[in-house]
């Protein structure tokens, strides 16, 4: 950084725009962000790259825009440019005025309009199911964007202005393949957004849908080559839009799925990057520790740190350097820039403890000053809750760090629901005791209305597999899924058991398989009701289990106890000899002042009968209320049977 310079920004006035030449792109290759709207609270800082750009003198012509500072980067290639928005400034086009040994050359900038309301947008909440998909492997409703070859992409939607190539395309579609390209796009997604929201999901992450060109494997998309272009073979940045908008119709919310801590080494800037420090360079290479204890161990040695910060996490994906201000400064306003551009309802940033932590609670304050109300859930892969509850914003951290992020995901629970629901023959700490255990511990994380509960994602084994097939344990997971307090998290095909690929050594493709009925000649079609009915044997529960799925979060969306309500839970014992072990059960009621829900796990290969005298603190018995799954009348008192393996779920008044 010692190399920087801060350039002179004065001079003479706006030269007339009419009497220079438009920048070709042997002159500017690309400037990001590609527009940049009025009235907004975050800097803007635009990133100039052409070649010996940094030569030039920059001005601006056109009131209400003034540029404050250039600053000229290791690269000659790079400028950076401070870029004042008054209060007073105009939609329109405005002109950067590019000077050099008496030549001039201008690029024409847009500033937008902001929708209204847009500052005070609202996001996903406790009141929302979320239902992630892979893109690459839902469902294929464009033939024409799937081979390899070079794409003219623009800045603007009427692909006016500025256009350049992105490279060619290398990872070509193969959908015998399990690591290659499938083919799924926007297109497919906008296609079945009735079936998403019939589910009952009220708002869609997809994993990263920007350009992903690895030579291989770049289907999961979180290897980004361009942070400003949505992948051709997904679609462009216009449809992206036009998804967001068909959701929002659908009553579906659209959460981004962003990578702040590593890039793709297929990335424009890698071959050329503006500082040497711009991503950690390690020679010879380092990878990441995954030790996200370095930042709470009062013990830890710098080395762990360093390792933990500044290694890859792959040799594909370059670990990008968040204390570099520049890089810090870039990454804030793209987040803010897609927000805004796209319409978006929230942020799920991966990999989050693999960042420096002080510059990200640095990007979450920034992007939350431009959206109060925006959620952004953090993917904390951490099984030790106290280490979990770190990275939520405000928890009272000893060391004073404060990560300014609203949510985190719920791995302790996603563990425990799958240790439990496999274990049979249980004592003191095993079986349902493991879900009540975490539960527990929620006195530890600062809000619990921010928590991101789930039992599978695009990173875990298919849970039908863990489950081995069993259609029992999977209605289990889906009750608990439903009904306890944070905000759930659906995996594309979980409602349908879906299995992994027993075809392929790969463990990452055998999980993220195709959606049955998302590619033209499918011979099995799990969109419609007439296709899950008729499914062949592999799918013989898929039926059942989306009716059943479809019910409760249907149910769950009109519940202000699950959505609002505080939790009482019970744990059972019994004798067995002379030792006293868990029953294998686990129940609780989520409940406000005027509602109250009633669960009961049975994880038991017999029948349970209520003693309803366990839960007289809460209510005497005997109470009436709805089966949700049924929704007959049900009276909860002494003597009545939950069947094996399975959830008995009540909705009552109080």
């Amino acid at each position: 950084m010692a190399s920087l310079a801060l350039a002179a920004c004065g001079g003479p006035a706006p030269i007339d725009p009419p009497n220079l030449e438009d920048a070709s792109s042997d002159q500017i290759a690309r400037v990001e962000p590609l527009s940049w709207w009025v009235g907004m609270k975050t800097p803007l800082q635009l990133l100039v790259q052409g070649p010996d750009i940094s030569a030039c003198d920059v001005n601006v012509s056109g009131e209400g825009l003034r540029v404050k500072a250039v600053h000229r980067a290791a690269s000659p290639d790079y400028l950076f440019v401070d870029v004042e928005v008054a209060a007073s400034a105009k939609p329109g086009t405005y002109y950067f005025i590019f000077t050099r040994e008496g030549e001039s050359f201008k690029y024409a900038y847009q500033l937008r309009e902001r929708r209204k309301g847009s500052a005070q947008r609202e996001s996903f909440t406790t009141a929302d199911m979320v239902y992630l998909i892979m893109p690459d492997r839902f469902a294929d409703s464009d033939a024409t964007n799937e081979e390899g070859f070079s794409h003219i992409v623009s800045p603007y939607d009427d692909g006016s202005e500025h256009q350049w190539t992105i490279p060619f395309l290398t990872d070509k579609m193969d959908r015998k393949d399990p690591v290659a390209r499938h083919g799924g796009d926007l297109k497919g997604i906008i296609d079945h957004l009735d079936y998403i929201e019939d589910l009952g999901a009220t708002a869609i992450w997809c994993t990263p849908l920007l350009l992903d060109n690895q030579p291989a494997e770049s289907y999961h998309g979180y290897a980004c080559a361009d942070y400003y272009h949505i992948d051709p073979r997904f679609g462009d940045n216009a449809l992206y839009k036009t998804f967001v908008e068909e959701s929002h119709k659908h009553g579906l919310k659209v959460i981004m799925d962003i990578v702040t801590n590593h890039c793709g080494t297929a990335h424009w800037w890698m071959h050329n990057p503006p500082f040497k420090d711009w991503y950690h360079v390690n020679e010879p290479y380092m990878q990441m520790n995954a030790l996200f204890s370095v930042y709470m161990d009062p013990n830890a040695s710098k080395a762990d740190r360093d390792r933990q910060e500044s290694g890859w996490f792959v040799p594909s994906m370059p670990d990008m350097n968040l204390d570099n201000p520049f890089v810090l400064r870039y990454f804030q306003q793209w987040a803010v820039w897609w927000v805004e551009y796209a319409d978006l309802d929230g942020l799920r940033v991966d990999t989050y403890p693999y960042n420096e932590p002080e510059p990200m609670s640095k990007w979450c304050k920034a992007v939350l000053e431009e959206y109060p109300n925006l959620n952004i859930v953090g993917e904390c892969w951490d099984y030790n809750i106290p280490q979990l509850a770190y990275w939520q914003k405000d928890n009272p951290n000893k060391n004073g760090f404060n990560s300014n992020l609203p949510s985190i995901m719920d791995f302790p629970l996603e563990h425990a629901i799958h240790q439990a629901l496999n274990e049979e023959q249980v004592y003191w700490d095993e079986g349902m005791t493991r879900v009540y255990t975490v539960l527990a511990q929620d006195f530890v994380y600062q809000d619990l209305s921010h928590m991101m509960t789930f039992f599978a994602n695009h990173d875990h084994a298919r849970t039908g597999d863990t489950f081995g097939a069993d259609p029992d344990k999977m209605k289990l997971a889906m009750a608990l899924l439903a009904t306890v307090r944070g905000i759930p998290q659906l995996y594309y095909g979980d409602e349908m058991m879906f299995l992994e690929r027993k075809d392929c050594i790969s463990h990452d493709g055998a999980k993220r398989i195709d959606f049955p009925g998302g590619w033209e000649g499918d011979q099995t079609n799990l969109f419609t009701a007439i296709g899950r009915a008729q499914a062949p044997a592999l799918y013989a529960q898929a039926a059942d289990l989306h009716d059943y799925t479809r019910t409760l979060f249907r149910w769950r969306k009109g519940s202000d106890a699950v959505q609002n309500g505080k939790t009482l839970h019970f744990l059972s014992r019994r004798n067995e000899g002379a030792r006293n072990i868990t029953d294998n059960s686990y129940s609780y009621f989520r409940y406000t002042d005027k509602q109250a829900v009633f669960v009961y796990i049975n994880n038991n290969r017999q029948p349970r009968v209520l003693d309803w005298s366990h839960y007289k603190e809460f209510v005497e018995g005997p109470v009436t209320g709805t089966d949700v799954i049924t929704g007959e009348k049900v009276e909860l008192k002494d003597g009545l049977s939950i069947a094996p393996k399975s959830a008995l779920i009540v909705e009552f008044d109080r």
